[in-house]
Protein backbone atom coordinates (compact mmCIF):
# COMPACT_ATOMS: atom_id res chain seq x y z
CA UNK A 1 0.00 0.00 0.00
CA UNK A 2 1.44 3.34 -1.03
CA UNK A 3 0.07 6.88 -1.08
CA UNK A 4 1.79 9.78 -2.82
CA UNK A 5 0.57 13.36 -2.70
CA UNK A 6 1.24 16.01 -5.30
CA UNK A 7 0.00 19.44 -6.30
CA UNK A 8 1.18 21.55 -3.41
CA UNK A 9 2.84 24.91 -3.88
CA UNK A 10 2.79 28.59 -3.06
CA UNK A 11 -0.15 30.81 -3.88
CA UNK A 12 -1.51 34.16 -2.84
CA UNK A 13 -4.58 34.47 -0.70
CA UNK A 14 -7.71 33.93 -2.74
CA UNK A 15 -5.98 31.54 -5.09
CA UNK A 16 -6.61 27.86 -5.78
CA UNK A 17 -4.69 24.61 -5.73
CA UNK A 18 -5.66 21.06 -6.52
CA UNK A 19 -3.96 18.31 -4.54
CA UNK A 20 -3.88 14.75 -5.75
CA UNK A 21 -3.06 11.52 -3.95
CA UNK A 22 -2.07 8.53 -6.03
CA UNK A 23 -2.78 5.19 -4.41
CA UNK A 24 -1.24 1.85 -5.23
CA UNK A 25 -1.84 -1.58 -3.81
CA UNK A 26 -5.56 -1.20 -3.34
CA UNK A 27 -8.66 0.46 -4.82
CA UNK A 28 -9.47 3.79 -3.15
CA UNK A 29 -13.17 3.48 -3.91
CA UNK A 30 -13.40 0.50 -1.55
CA UNK A 31 -12.31 2.36 1.59
CA UNK A 32 -12.64 5.58 3.52
CA UNK A 33 -10.06 8.16 2.43
CA UNK A 34 -9.18 11.47 4.02
CA UNK A 35 -7.13 14.63 3.73
CA UNK A 36 -5.34 15.98 6.78
CA UNK A 37 -3.02 18.90 7.38
CA UNK A 38 -0.47 19.98 9.92
CA UNK A 39 0.81 23.51 10.33
CA UNK A 40 4.13 24.26 12.07
CA UNK A 41 3.75 24.01 15.83
CA UNK A 42 0.24 22.65 15.60
CA UNK A 43 -1.36 19.24 15.72
CA UNK A 44 -2.60 17.33 12.73
CA UNK A 45 -6.19 18.05 11.81
CA UNK A 46 -8.65 16.22 9.63
CA UNK A 47 -10.08 18.45 6.94
CA UNK A 48 -12.07 16.21 4.63
CA UNK A 49 -13.10 12.61 4.23
CA UNK A 50 -14.94 10.53 1.65
CA UNK A 51 -16.37 7.14 2.46
CA UNK A 52 -16.47 4.18 0.12
CA UNK A 53 -20.18 4.78 -0.46
CA UNK A 54 -19.61 8.45 -1.30
CA UNK A 55 -20.63 10.66 1.63
CA UNK A 56 -18.17 13.41 2.41
CA UNK A 57 -17.35 15.41 5.53
CA UNK A 58 -15.45 18.67 5.95
CA UNK A 59 -13.87 20.63 8.74
CA UNK A 60 -15.98 23.72 9.32
CA UNK A 61 -13.21 26.12 8.35
CA UNK A 62 -12.90 24.66 4.83
CA UNK A 63 -16.57 24.03 4.05
CA UNK A 64 -17.60 25.74 0.86
CA UNK A 65 -13.97 26.26 -0.18
CA UNK A 66 -12.53 22.74 -0.39
CA UNK A 67 -13.92 19.74 -2.27
CA UNK A 68 -12.77 16.16 -1.82
CA UNK A 69 -13.30 13.73 -4.67
CA UNK A 70 -12.10 10.47 -6.15
CA UNK A 71 -11.06 9.64 -9.68
CA UNK A 72 -11.76 5.93 -9.75
CA UNK A 73 -10.28 5.46 -13.21
CA UNK A 74 -6.96 6.89 -12.05
CA UNK A 75 -7.27 5.55 -8.50
CA UNK A 76 -6.53 8.98 -7.09
CA UNK A 77 -7.96 11.09 -4.31
CA UNK A 78 -8.19 14.82 -5.01
CA UNK A 79 -8.69 17.96 -2.97
CA UNK A 80 -9.75 21.09 -4.80
CA UNK A 81 -8.91 24.11 -2.66
CA UNK A 82 -10.40 27.48 -3.57
CA UNK A 83 -10.36 30.86 -1.86
CA UNK A 84 -7.20 29.91 0.00
CA UNK A 85 -6.27 31.80 3.14
CA UNK A 86 -2.91 32.23 4.90
CA UNK A 87 -4.24 30.03 7.71
CA UNK A 88 -4.51 27.17 5.21
CA UNK A 89 -0.71 27.04 5.10
CA UNK A 90 0.34 23.55 6.18
CA UNK A 91 1.68 20.20 5.09
CA UNK A 92 -1.19 18.26 3.58
CA UNK A 93 -1.46 14.49 3.83
CA UNK A 94 -3.79 11.90 2.38
CA UNK A 95 -4.64 8.82 4.39
CA UNK A 96 -6.50 5.57 4.09
CA UNK A 97 -8.70 3.89 6.61
CA UNK A 98 -9.05 0.11 6.37
CA UNK A 99 -12.81 0.15 6.19
CA UNK A 100 -15.62 1.57 4.10
CA UNK A 101 -16.97 4.02 6.66
CA UNK A 102 -15.36 7.23 7.85
CA UNK A 103 -17.11 7.10 11.22
CA UNK A 104 -13.94 5.88 12.90
CA UNK A 105 -10.58 7.63 13.16
CA UNK A 106 -8.15 4.75 12.66
CA UNK A 107 -6.44 5.87 9.47
CA UNK A 108 -3.71 3.32 8.92
CA UNK A 109 -1.76 4.43 5.89
CA UNK A 110 -0.34 7.87 5.15
CA UNK A 111 1.45 9.65 2.36
CA UNK A 112 4.58 11.76 2.80
CA UNK A 113 2.73 15.03 2.42
CA UNK A 114 2.76 18.02 0.10
CA UNK A 115 3.39 21.58 1.28
CA UNK A 116 0.83 24.32 0.72
CA UNK A 117 1.86 27.90 1.44
CA UNK A 118 -0.60 30.77 1.16
CA UNK A 119 0.73 34.31 1.33
CA UNK A 120 -1.32 37.37 2.19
Amino acid sequence: VQLEESGGGSVQAGGSLRLSCAASGYTISSVCMGWFRQAPGKGREKIATISADGPTTYKDSVKGRFTISRDNAKNTLDLQMNSLKPEDTAMYYCARRVGRSCLFQDFADWGQGTQVTVSS
